[in-house]
């Protein structure tokens, strides 16, 4: 769904944000980007929607290049919700705001109206709000209705969580991933949470000084200590902590799970002492 191919990208006067970077992301797969700040996670994602292009390299989005096709034309297939809510919404009420990008991409008024009405229930929004009189959290679940509301087959994600509560971020992560689940949709995840990397990513792209360092499953590279120590950031808590108790919690990277190894290795110790007692 998502190519890059020895794609290298600087700003003017500025030296190489992105150098000689390749990867691919597959239909279906929900893939985060990880990386400290000023290593390149953001040009990336404006490489990949077209808002930027390539120096050198390829971009390919759906098997197109990206620096043949119109940046509307990719629009039609990728969804992207800012860091910063404010910087996409534009109408004076969410109702408005959600119908925008249908009605930009020429979709019929009768499902455009179905699309809204969908978006609205399923963020639990009111269409008479007036955008900017909401929460930060409430104009992120704004912004990402309006992002859905086009249907789009890949969705870039930037900080996806950012200024929501931890019900609200759980609520549209599952979601999110269940849209990936059901109907195949993309999802590249931009984030610094990496509890929230290590709870919904499949895969993860490791970047560093605008270099691909690794990339792999999600449970692989958060116990990869060199590889996030490169990319400056720790592993999620569950995973962290299962390194730290050795080789018996390797298989471990979920609350479930490190409690069932925790209650398999009392099970054993208990009844190592109960055979000694019992020979004795």
């Amino acid at each position: 769904m998502l190519k890059f191919d020895h794609v290298s990208f600087s700003y003017p006067g500025m030296e190489q944000t992105v150098k000689d970077l390749s990867f691919e992301v597959h239909a279906g797969e929900v893939v985060a980007m990880i990386g400290s700040n000023g290593a390149g996670k953001s040009t990336v994602s404006r490489l990949a929607n077209g808002l930027l292009r390539p120096d050198s390299g390829h971009v390919y989005v759906d098997g197109e290049d990206t620096g043949k096709v119109r940046t509307s034309a990719i629009a039609k297939k990728i969804g992207f919700l800012f860091q910063n809510p404010d910087r996409q919404i534009c109408q004076n009420t969410v109702r408005e705001e959600i119908a925008f990008g249908p009605q930009v991409q020429g979709v019929p008024q009768d499902e455009i109206e179905r699309r809204t009405e969908e978006m609205l229930q399923t963020f639990e929004l009111d269409g008479d709000w007036f955008p900017f009189t909401r929460s930060r959290g409430e104009r992120q679940r704004i912004a990402l209705a309006s992002v859905l509301a086009c249907n789009p087959r890949l969705v870039i994600l930037d900080e996806p969580t950012t200024g929501l509560d931890y019900r609200e971020c759980i609520r549209i992560m599952d979601y999110i991933t269940g849209l990936s689940f059901e109907k195949g949709l993309t999802v590249l995840m931009v984030s610094h949470d990496m509890e929230l990397v290590q709870e919904y990513a499949q895969r993860v792209l490791v970047l560093t000084d605008g270099r691909l360092v690794d990339e792999g499953p999600t449970g692989r590279i958060m116990k990869d200590m060199s590889v996030l120590g490169q990319a400056h950031v720790l592993p999620a808590q569950i995973p962290m902590l299962a390194l730290r108790f050795g080789d018996k919690f390797s298989d471990v990277y979920t609350v479930e799970e490190m409690a069932e190894a925790i209650h398999r290795e009392k099970a054993a110790v208990t009844g190592e002492k109960g055979g000694k007692g019992a020979s004795s």
